[in-house]
């Protein structure tokens, strides 16, 4: 009810925990993206393992391409009000760090401000975009560990999650990228985001090269193949990322709904695709509230709504 009751430092450590089961075999993690807070608490509600904020996503829910355009203290602010409502460790997309050192450490603090459990930094030029688009740049390695380096002495909380992604197979190809994500980690990367890879073969050359969790991307229509879970875990993935899955499906469905709302003037078809008021009010948690204060009582939706 209103905020979760887990304390940001315990889900920090949780997800420390969590990255070790899955590199002592445990399995990766499955970490849906929420484009807002409702979402979140419906991952949560599913036992997912965590939540991911995905830059795209908040760059897309201001009306926005994913091109550098968003702040920090945006993302922060959408970062905060998520993990206000779940249990889960959340995880962030940092972009390049909104700016030089000191900004990319001022971004971790108000990050850990926020409540997550980890963000994730790219090597890409400013201003950066899409992982899966054409005309992608990334700077130079020492400059992105001048990155990393400064994340971490940024963070407050030695437990939050430091994670370096390349960009660099699109850019420069697949052994480059594998020397980059090693340099990123004795930069002091706890964690490699493996970015636009193509096929199964390359994401075991990552992990017969490094010693850290590696984070897998799983978005839909980019340069990647959709693998499973199972086929992620052979690989020895320790995180799986849905980044956008939950925007794409709800998008899709607006987008349905409102062109069979305008073509026959209502929405009478479309009331058995809708989630109903009952089980809005039970994922809101309205009976806690009630119990909380009894003036809040008499909320109880209509049989069937």
């Amino acid at each position: 009810m209103l905020h979760t009751t887990v304390p940001a430092a315990q889900r920090r450590a949780s997800l420390r925990a969590a990255l070790e089961r899955s590199r002592a075999g445990g399995g990766p993690l499955l970490v849906p993206g929420a484009f807002n807070p409702l979402s979140a608490m419906l991952i949560d509600e599913q036992n997912f393992d965590g939540v991911y904020v995905s830059g795209a996503v908040v760059a897309a829910d201001l009306g926005l391409p994913d091109v550098g355009l968003t702040t920090a203290t945006e993302v922060a602010a959408r970062a905060g009000q998520i993990a206000r409502v779940t249990s889960l460790p959340v995880l962030v997309d940092a972009d390049t760090g909104f700016g030089g050192p000191v900004n990319t450490a001022r971004t971790v603090q108000a990050f850990e401000d926020a409540g997550v459990a980890g963000l994730h930094l790219e090597d890409q030029v400013d201003p950066k975009r899409c992982g899966h688009l054409t005309g992608k740049a990334v700077v130079g390695v020492e400059e992105m560990q001048t990155r990393v380096a400064a994340a971490v002495r940024g963070r407050r909380d030695p437990n939050l999650v430091i994670c370096a992604r390349t960009d660099a197979r699109a850019v420069e190809g697949l052994v480059p990228a594998v020397e980059r994500a090693r340099a990123y980690v004795d930069a002091g990367a706890d964690m490699v985001f493996v970015e636009a890879l193509e096929c199964e073969a390359e994401y075991t050359v990552f992990r017969e090269a490094l010693d850290v969790p590696l984070l897998a991307n799983m978005t839909e229509f980019g340069r990647s193949p959709l693998l499973t879970a199972k086929q992620l875990a052979d690989l020895g993935m320790d995180v799986v990322i849905y980044p956008v899955t939950l925007l794409r499906l709800a998008m899709g469905a607006a987008e349905r709904g409102l062109a069979e709302l305008r073509d026959t003037g209502t929405q009478a078809g479309l009331v058995d695709d809708m989630q109903t008021r009952s089980r809005l009010y039970e994922l809101l948690g309205y009976p806690a509230y009630a119990a909380f204060d009894t003036r809040l009582a008499g909320y109880t939706p209509q049989e069937n709504s």
